[in-house]
């Protein structure tokens, strides 16, 4: 008869992930690993800014569109390298990002801008104006009266 008994954990799966990629592991695959991030903000309700935070990529690795009402954000960088000597043929490595964006119904998308500069994309989505309020004015008497 077995002597040891182990406790049964059915969360120790999710540990064992929450660990390789909040870096409680030390021995993770993931070490180093830098997952980008997207920030979503208004200025002043002006306006709706995206950062995306692309290290290692380059502006003609980048694709923006508009689509449907959503801001499409989508980053390859692939790397191919032929080296003769070696016994392969070709060494390829890929690293792809891609986001969807809802946009407000504000949103005015023909004057979109996007810069990116030291691995920061940052694209400024400009609200359309909220058209001001109508006066309606107070006349004499109800309309009951008035026939």
């Amino acid at each position: 008869m077995a002597r040891n008994i182990v406790r049964f954990n059915p969360l120790a799966e999710l540990d064992a992930l929450q660990r390789q990629f909040f870096g409680d592991d030390s021995f993770s695959a993931f070490k180093g690993m830098s997952i980008p991030t997207t920030d979503v903000f208004t200025e002043d309700d002006k306006r709706m800014v995206v950062e995306v935070h692309l290290p290692n990529f380059d502006d003609e690795d980048i694709d923006i569109s508009v689509d449907e009402g959503a801001l499409v954000i989508q980053a390859q960088k692939r790397q191919k390298d032929e080296e003769k000597g070696k016994r392969y043929l070709v060494r390829e490595s890929s690293t792809s990002f891609y986001r969807r964006i809802m946009l407000p119904e504000r949103a005015d998308e023909e004057h979109i801008e996007a810069r990116f500069e030291n691995g920061l994309l940052d694209v400024t989505i400009p609200f359309t104006e909220m058209p001001s309020p109508k006066k309606i004015s107070i006349g004499a008497g109800s309309p009951a009266q008035q026939k």
